[in-house]
């Protein structure tokens, strides 16, 4: 049989199974059955609940809930809203979040499912927590927690962006989320009882009926969906065929069905039998096979292994995402005896599965307090996950101000930013010296530091890694790999010399030019975006050297600066090691000495 005549009787097939499982008489059920909900009566397409079916309505979105004869319910994500009135002539529904325990409440969140959105009656509250003194000294402001862990806010009437603007303030709060009001309601300025009684009178949103419905409507049919795709337009004439033609129909339907069953169970097996399917299949199955044989060689087989299923149940299904990276999606998840971890689902790999191979071999291998532990992984078919030890403070890089990125999280102390480029590099130092295996990570950078609860640095993301002998001093790779502006040029460009642990130094010199760089240019507001960035660094030094008083900071700020542009010299043999990096960090400053002015030698990163 030739593959186009199957697919022409499997679509066949499956219209004749549709046609059969369609309620009977649709516009005698949907449009003579009354539907009330809860206090909510004469209402009709597209919502459906009670005693509606769900064919007589739009989709799921549109599924109320009714409790007695007096409140009515929909459900949007993972939220729940009473629904108070519903305008069925001007598509407007008025509801409110129910159950929220207070301000403080995880579960105070709205979201709204796509075919809704908020009427031009809403305005936006913006509630910002964890704020500083200064800031929570407004009259709307509130506390959460209890009396010796408790945190203070504010809220506003407003948009984000827009406060943001009108006071830099607010910025040192550490979290911050958008409710909807209406503007009917009694103004939420002056206290936090003021704000709970604009959140109860709820808010209106517009919701669509589709135009199919609307045509549908104006020929005297009734609309109802088989499913949540496939729109049913019903006449009342066009029934009268259900009555003379249901044995017909079901016996019609149970022939197609079983040719379905049938064609379906051919196809399976000359697919199974094709010669692309079996590579595919074998060919999965002999790269885990090979990957499981060099876990063994380098014994991390010894690592605790999970099932995906166990990873699911560990993170909720995968409720709570904590980042994205180029590899995968990093989720928090909680162990059974309550410890959190971080846990990383790897994107599906077309190659080799290097990057799992290089992060497993890498950090099974380590043990150091400044590099991150690796608890275990999985390896399921085409899933692949890694699980680490749960870094509370989360990655370096949202403590770091640019003239144009507003800060994630406060701003650290210069001396906290000093021990924690300190503890860096003595990671790196392990990596390159203290393990049987040279490690080099080859992708140093603020984001792939990680701090855990007292701010202690851990290096992760190991794969773009490579493993060689400590005899090595060169190794070689196929292609370019790190990230921009942090590349050394000899990665990407062979004209500057060998791959080596030395392009780990330039990496860390840039990634302490950025923490400095950063910090000062968002604090003075000046030079030029277009400007490279180590020669402005190399400026501020000569300003920091020759102008500004030997505070504690200025040296801190000096040291740092002098021992990045160490790093980032053009050629390796000219960039110091990491045990010489520290001896530098933790030395005689005067020691030290001027570096040379650095030449513009690889990609500059885009702000």
């Amino acid at each position: 049989m030739h593959m186009r005549h199957i697919y022409t009787l499997l679509t066949i097939s499956l219209w004749l199974l549709l046609l059969t499982a369609l309620p009977p008489c649709l516009s005698q059920l949907c449009s003579q059955q009354p539907y009330k909900c809860g206090g909510l009566p004469d209402l009709y397409y597209p919502f459906w609940g009670n005693t509606r079916p769900s064919y007589c309505g739009g989709g799921h979105q549109f599924n109320l809930t009714c409790y007695n004869s007096d409140h009515t319910f929909i459900s949007m994500g993972s939220q729940q809203f009473e629904v108070v009135d519903i305008d069925t002539q001007a598509h407007i529904m008025t509801m409110v979040l129910k159950e929220y325990d207070d301000v403080c409440s995880p579960r105070l969140d709205f979201s709204l499912s796509p075919l809704f959105w908020y009427a031009k009656t809403v305005h936006n509250i913006t509630i910002f927590y964890d704020c500083p003194s200064e800031v929570v000294s407004s009259v709307n402001n509130f506390t959460c927690g209890a009396e010796n862990n408790q945190t203070d806010g504010v809220y506003y009437v407003g948009g984000e962006d827009e406060l943001l603007q009108q006071n830099v303030e607010l910025r040192k709060c550490q979290r911050r989320k958008q409710v909807p009001a209406d503007e009917s309601a009694p103004s939420p300025d002056g206290g936090v009882n003021a704000l709970y009684a604009a959140l109860e009178v709820g808010f209106q949103v517009n919701y669509v009926v589709s135009k199919e419905c609307m045509t549908c409507l104006a020929t005297d049919g009734v609309c109802g969906r088989f499913d949540d795709d496939h729109f049913i337009c019903s006449h009342r004439k066009s029934n009268a065929l259900h009555g003379k033609m249901p044995v017909i129909i079901g016996v019609t339907g149970s022939v197609a069905g079983l040719i379905l069953i049938c064609i379906t169970i051919w196809c399976s097996l000359k697919l199974f039998k094709s010669s692309r399917w079996q590579e595919r299949f074998w060919l999965r199955t002999n790269r885990n096979q090979d990957i499981e044989a060099f876990l063994k060689s380098h014994g991390a087989l010894t690592l605790k292994r999970y099932k995906f299923s166990a990873l699911k149940k560990l993170t909720n299904s995968f409720k709570c995402k904590l980042g994205k990276g180029g590899f995968g999606v990093v989720y928090k998840g909680l162990l059974p005896n309550g410890c959190p971890v971080a846990i990383k689902i790897l994107n599906p790999s077309k190659g080799n599965n290097e990057e799992f191979i290089n992060e497993v071999a890498s950090i099974s291998k380590t043990s150091h307090v400044n590099v991150v532990t690796l608890l275990g992984f999985c390896l399921e078919g085409y899933k692949k996950a890694l699980i680490y030890e749960f870094m509370f403070n989360g990655s370096l890089e949202k403590f770091i101000c640019t003239n144009n990125r507003i800060p994630i999280a406060p701003s650290l102390s210069w001396s906290k930013l000093y021990q924690i480029a300190i503890g860096v590099a003595r990671g790196l130092e392990y990596l390159h010296k203290g393990c049987n295996t040279r490690i080099l990570h080859l992708d140093i950078k603020p984001h792939n530091i990680l701090l855990d609860e007292n701010f202690c640095p851990k290096i992760s993301d190991f794969g773009l890694s490579k493993l060689c002998l400590k005899k090595e001093s060169i190794i070689s790779i196929s292609d370019a790999r790190g990230t921009i502006g942090y590349i050394a040029p000899e990665v990407w460009n062979k004209n500057f010399g060998g791959i080596s642990y030395k392009s780990d130094v330039y990496s860390y010199g840039m990634m302490l030019l950025e923490i400095v760089g950063g910090r000062k240019k968002s604090e003075n507001a000046e030079g030029s975006s277009s400007e490279y960035f180590p020669d402005w660094v190399y400026r501020r030094l000569k300003e920091v050297t020759h102008g500004e008083v030997a505070t504690e900071e200025n040296v801190i700020i000096r040291r740092m600066t002098m021992v990045g542009l160490w790093c980032i010299q053009s050629i390796p043999s000219d960039r110091p090691t990491m045990n010489k990096v520290l001896d530098m960090l933790e030395g005689n400053i005067d020691t030290i000495g001027i570096p040379p002015k650095p030449v513009v030698s690889s990609p500059v990163r885009s702000e």
